[in-house]
């Protein structure tokens, strides 16, 4: 089974990435460019059994972390 694991930055988080993107975008003459913020996309195969709370308890302990990032899990 296919799940991909959406992390993204919490609201009020600093990101300089997304910062310097958007000042890139500008400099090559794109304009209206807001607030950019950058995420990452994690895919996992995993096997058909594996429950929600394994998956969950993976995000927790180490693919996002928590204290700066939130994530959603989505099974495909």
């Amino acid at each position: 089974m296919k799940t991909r694991i959406h992390v993204t930055l919490k609201t009020g988080v600093l990101d300089p990435q997304g910062r310097a993107i958007a000042h890139a975008l500008e400099g090559l003459g794109f304009a209206g460019i807001g607030d950019v913020r950058v995420g990452k996309l994690i895919e996992l195969e995993l096997a058909d059994g594996t429950s929600d709370a394994d998956i969950d308890a993976m995000c927790r302990k180490l693919l996002a972390n928590t204290v700066i990032e939130n994530y959603r899990i989505e099974r495909a």
